[in-house]
């Protein structure tokens, strides 16, 4: 790295790194000086609320670059070193030193929300600091040891390059302080939410910080933010890619090398955008079981046509990534197999899009509801409740599952029978199969016992839980047969039948079951909800497992030629990142926002002149501006990191002469 970008590592960030901990040392000081001289605060005429939204969303973004990313190197980094191929660790150690400048500003960020909140906020901040002032203290410090891991983790990467491993150990231990970060983090946002340990009669707090870390929104949150932040972190690393090379690489190795790039990053983050709908699924549905009132806004009242913006922004990803494969697909000899396949992948994706951004709720006029004969549709209202939605989110991922297995087949031509592969497959596959299946198995059995009174439901509604528990039985009995016939040379027809059924079954039988159990037990369709991500989980993995021993040492069609990507292709995995960038600041706007009039719901009201819930044209103009700044900085980022790359080439140049 050039003297530029070490000062900017070395400097900047330890001093946003040291106005942080001075914030957080000083917090219960200033919370208790200011608590009862003021609610509110303002910068002029400046709104306060505006400013917090900027900066707080901001600073969550460049969080989860400074997290994502990473998780992103180490993870390229261990294939390297199983590899044995360069190109991964050059490519762990070129992100890694993106980190230098982008940690600087999270931090820089992190300190000025601090300064900002206790500022504006006081009485806000004197409450959640009576909560969690221990943590605070907690969370400074363990920016000292990320701070220090980043800084071995970078500088050693020559002098450890014999040593690989205790180097991973190293990264591993950045990763650790990161993750740390945000489980923190993630309490004070999550507690906002769901607060415990008050005083039924006075709300005060009386429990201890540990019960008010772990309410109960933290667990499900912190699932679904660490897989965010990696599936943001591979997009912006593909999109990094995608521009140098459509504008910076000036010959066919530097093409070459970025496009092979942006195909590494956009694969990390879609294997973890597949199980991200599971997990948002998960955050919902306790954001309902925490306050039916919160959960109702969210899916049906005030907050339910940001979901079809949504539902857009995510159909926008799937749909680039998926033409991302399609399109990256020409440069790969023996692929043409495949052509004729996309056109029906790509009918399944766009009808599975559409029912999934169909509202329940119709924006029309009086004239249109009298046309119509109410205010509902009298078929497109069906496709706006969660039994249709869950279908089909469901079925986007098989789809996409698919082309990736098709994308990861392209060059692949003779394959070598799985019975005369040795040892390995005979284990493997059952052993990871049984893993896979054993939870499923035991959701059935549970659902067969469940009482339903534990749902409020009477007791003859008991007959409705066997259909589900029934499918997983099914499903699990496939996969077995999957396994074997795999073992016995037959794994694409069993993939096949185990994959088709899985579609059959999660969106077609538990779909339609959907509406019954809506009208019948509309508490039980949570558990319909889960019994749909058992079976997708059952058939993806399973499929998984068997297609690596299926094509494992196959015979090469032809080599990869990479650099060879259609320039479309590119465009996509800049698509993704600014799609994933919006998605991010709109995601924030929710989950802020459905506390509504309240800094912690329930406990302490936002009596503030801005504490209306902005319109949707006030979010979008927000959220846009910040993608804008956001997409802007990290732009400038990267140049400078370009700097250094030149200044280094030139004194390798230099040097040569």
């Amino acid at each position: 790295m050039g003297d530029g970008s070490r000062s900017v590592f070395s400097r900047g960030g330890v001093v946003a790194l040291f106005g942080l901990l001075a914030c957080f040392v000083a917090a219960p000081v200033l919370a208790q000086d200011v608590v009862g001289e003021a609610q509110y605060r303002s910068i002029g005429d400046l709104d306060s609320r505006m400013i917090m939204w900027v900066v707080a969303e901001l600073h969550l973004m460049f969080g989860a670059f400074v997290l994502g990313v990473p998780i992103f190197a180490i993870i390229v980094e261990i294939i390297g070193i199983q590899t044995g191929d360069k190109r991964y660790d050059d490519m762990a150690h070129e992100f890694t030193k993106l980190l230098s400048a982008a940690f600087a500003t999270t931090a820089a960020l992190g300190g000025l929300l601090g300064f900002l909140l206790f500022g504006l906020y006081p009485q806000f901040m004197g409450h959640l600091t009576g909560v969690f002032h221990g943590s605070m203290y907690v969370y400074a410090l363990l920016f000292f040891g990320e701070t220090f891991s980043l800084y071995i983790y970078y500088y050693s990467w020559d002098r450890l390059a014999d040593r690989k491993w205790v180097h991973v150990a190293v990264g591993g231990a950045l990763n650790f302080f990161g993750l740390a970060i945000v489980l923190v983090a993630n309490s004070w946002a999550s507690y906002m939410m769901s607060p415990v340990g008050l005083d039924p009669d006075t709300l005060a707090f009386n429990g201890d910080t540990w019960g008010a870390l772990i309410n109960p929104l933290w667990l499900p949150l912190n699932v679904h933010r660490l897989l965010a932040n990696i599936v943001f972190g591979g997009f912006v690393v593909a999109a990094y890619s995608a521009v140098r090379f459509l504008v910076t690489a000036k010959n066919d190795e530097e093409r070459a090398h970025y496009d092979w790039m942006g195909y590494v990053g956009n694969f990390v983050g879609i294997l973890a955008l597949i199980p991200l709908p599971f997990a948002g699924y998960y955050l919902g549905r306790e954001v309902y079981s925490v306050s039916p009132v919160m959960g109702n806004n969210m899916m049906g009242g005030a907050f339910s046509w940001t979901f079809i913006l949504q539902a857009l922004l995510i159909a926008m990803i799937f749909l680039a990534a998926n033409y991302y494969f399609w399109t990256s697909m020409d440069r790969i000899q023996g692929s043409n197999r495949y052509a004729g396949s996309i056109k029906w992948m790509l009918f399944l994706l766009l009808a599975a899009f559409a029912v999934w951004m169909t509202p329940h709720n119709l924006p029309l006029s009086a004239a249109e509801q009298i046309r119509i004969g109410g205010q509902y549709h009298p078929v497109l209202k069906y496709l706006g409740l969660m039994p249709a939605k869950n279908a089909v989110v469901n079925l986007i991922i098989l789809v996409t599952f698919a082309n990736f297995l098709i994308y990861r087949r392209a060059n692949q031509g003779e394959t070598v029978p799985v019975s005369q592969q040795g040892q390995s497959p005979k284990l493997l596959i059952p052993i990871v199969s049984a893993m896979v299946l054993a939870y499923p198995l035991y959701y059935g059995f549970y659902l067969l016992g469940l009482d339903p009174a534990e749902l409020d439901l009477p007791a003859e509604k008991a007959s409705l839980f066997r259909v589900p528990a029934y499918l997983l039985f099914i499903e699990v009995m496939v996969a077995v047969l999957a396994c074997v016939a795999a073992l016995y040379d037959r794994g694409r027809l069993a993939q096949m039948v185990l994959l088709g059924l899985t579609g059959i079954l999660v969106t077609g039988v538990l779909g339609v079951y959907g509406f019954e159990i809506l009208e019948k037990a509309n508490p039980f369709l949570r558990n319909i909800a889960v019994v749909q991500v058992l079976l997708m989980i059952c058939g993806i993995l399973v499929a998984l497992v068997i297609d690596i021993f299926e094509f494992r040492n196959a015979e090469t069609l032809g080599d990869i030629r990479w650099g060879d990507a259609p320039a479309r292709s590119q465009y996509a995995l800049i698509l993704q990142c600014l799609a994933i960038v919006m998605l991010m600041g709109l995601m924030g706007f929710i989950r802020s926002g459905l506390r509504e009039d309240w800094h912690i719901y329930g406990v302490l009201r936002d009596t503030s002149a801005q504490s209306w819930t902005p319109t949707n044209a006030t979010m979008t103009i927000t959220v846009g501006f910040i993608t804008l700044v956001f997409v802007s900085w990290i732009g400038v980022l990267f140049w400078i990191a370009g700097l250094s790359d030149k200044k280094e080439q030139s004194a390798q140049g230099g040097e040569g002469a």
